[in-house]
């Protein structure tokens, strides 16, 4: 019995070949392009199709500013939010029970079919005002919000079993960085392929309705997500198979072992900022070079894509890096830099030199991919030979990022919502909201997960790997 532990114990440092790194990024592509549609087209469909995008409230003062931001509950904000609290708490859950129980290719699996069932309906049309033959608000709210909760429960499950597997794949701490770029890579494929898909549609389908536009966006979207899933599930051995790391007759690794790390925490805010640097400026480019940097409407595909392109050839060059601690804090380090400097420029930025942004679009792809990819595998890192709990730390720190990012894109939904905050905050500032929420907020949470990154005790991934002393499962 020794004797196979070890063995499998030697398979885990061997590098991984290229077709199981390839076959494992493939895995999130459904997740990826469902999740940049969601992001990018979201509000913008539920406000073509009648929901309320904000409520206009009278605001003099920081108390009515307050009073605003907590009572502001536009219908479109609202789905969207239901959509990012479903997701955050469902990670929780989820992980704890994929320590307990594995199978992660099962859950995975289960997760896409929910993700593939509910995401057309997320943009389609609102089947509860079908069945209830009225056209209330109301209904259409609890409609959207409703398949929005059951698309991110899906989209959640999915993603942490799919982070999960990394630290029961190998041992090996390039692989490990190689599965993380190459699931990085995916993604900005997955993100071009949806740009790619709207401006297909949008040319093909111009004269039809919103919402059989989007409608087709989303079944275009979800039949090319599920053919890599079915590449992944194919590809991928599942490590419960193969592996002491899922056996049920050791111990398995509760919460408040976690909880006591400093290293858990310094590496939940690292994630969690870099989460934000993402989301928030996806969320708000296609509105800034619009309306403040006045280019034309092809923009909105253009520069994204040189964002995206410029972070898959990144996250490519960064599968052939060879990882340590002090690595991975000076590569992140790097990328907030760039991110901060791009924050500048994009906040004084004058809209005849607009061009620019061209130029500042592939420091921002470039900055993206190396905050991504070291971020996650910090956590790989804080993981280390503990498996038995990988799934409850990939799912508590998603928690936490989902969380704080519907909480700050609705606040900054919000004031976008408001005509007379946004005057207000224009003339104490003299920039617009989304100036300053594309250039301020990325750059201050690049700046606050460097400092936090730089005092890390991040343990070398090449000495963690030492021989098991104790149990991980009961």
């Amino acid at each position: 019995m020794r004797d196979i532990e070890t063995s499998n114990d030697g398979q885990l440092d061997e590098p991984l070949g290229r077709v199981s790194i390839i076959s494992y990024g493939s895995g999130h592509m459904l997740n990826d392009i469902t999740s940049s549609c969601w992001f990018t087209y979201l509000l913008v469909f539920l406000t073509d199709v009648g929901l309320s995008p904000g409520l206009e409230v009278k605001a003099s003062g920081l108390f009515q500013t307050l009073y605003f931001i907590i009572h502001l509950c536009s219908d479109a904000a609202i789905v969207m939010l239901s959509g990012q609290l479903a997701d955050g708490f469902t990670t929780i859950f989820v992980g704890e029970l994929m320590d307990r129980f594995g199978h992660f290719k099962l859950w995975h699996a289960g997760g896409s079919i929910l993700v593939a069932i509910s995401f057309s309906s997320v943009f389609g049309s609102c089947v509860p005002c079908k069945l209830m033959g009225t056209n209330s608000s109301t209904l259409e709210t609890v409609g959207y919000s409703t398949f929005a909760t059951i698309f991110n429960v899906g989209w959640a499950v999915t993603q942490v079993a799919h982070m999960s597997m990394v630290n029961c794949m190998s041992s090996n701490p390039t692989s490990r960085v190689s599965l993380v770029s190459c699931r990085n890579a995916f993604t900005m494929v997955a993100n071009l392929s949806l740009y790619g898909i709207a401006l297909l549609i949008f040319t093909i389908l111009q004269s039809v309705n919103v919402m059989f536009q989007y409608r087709w966006i989303a079944y275009v979207s979800i039949s090319i997500g599920s053919c890599f899933v079915v590449i992944f599930l194919v590809g991928t051995k599942e490590p419960g198979s193969i592996r002491h790391c899922v056996d049920k007759s050791l111990s398995r690794i509760s919460w408040t072992y976690w909880f006591k790390k400093v290293l858990y925490y310094q590496v939940a805010l690292v994630y969690t900022l870099t989460r934000l640097v993402t989301n928030v400026s996806q969320a708000f480019l296609a509105f800034y070079v619009i309306n403040d940097l006045e280019m034309s409407q092809s923009s909105k595909a253009l520069v994204p894509a040189i964002i995206y392109i410029c972070s898959l050839i990144v996250s490519v060059i960064l599968q052939e890096t060879r990882w340590s601690s002090w690595r991975l804090k000076l590569y992140f380090s790097a990328g907030a830099v760039l991110w901060i400097l791009s924050g500048l420029g994009i906040v004084f930025l004058p809209s005849r030199m607009h061009n620019l942004m061209y130029a500042i679009s592939i420091i921002i792809g470039a900055a993206n991919a190396l905050m991504t990819v070291t971020s996650i595998s910090m956590e790989g890192v804080l993981v280390g030979e503990d498996l038995n709990g990988c799934a409850f730390v990939y799912g508590s720190l998603s928690f936490v990022d989902k969380v704080s990012c519907g909480v700050v894109l609705y606040i900054l939904e919000s004031y976008q919502g408001s005509t007379e905050i946004r005057s207000n905050l224009g003339t104490a500032f003299g920039y617009s909201i989304t100036r300053l929420g594309l250039g301020l907020v990325p750059a201050v949470c690049s700046l606050l997960s460097s400092i936090v990154a730089y005092t890390m005790d991040l343990p070398d991934p090449d000495t963690r790997r030492r021989p098991l002393v104790e149990p991980l499962l009961v």
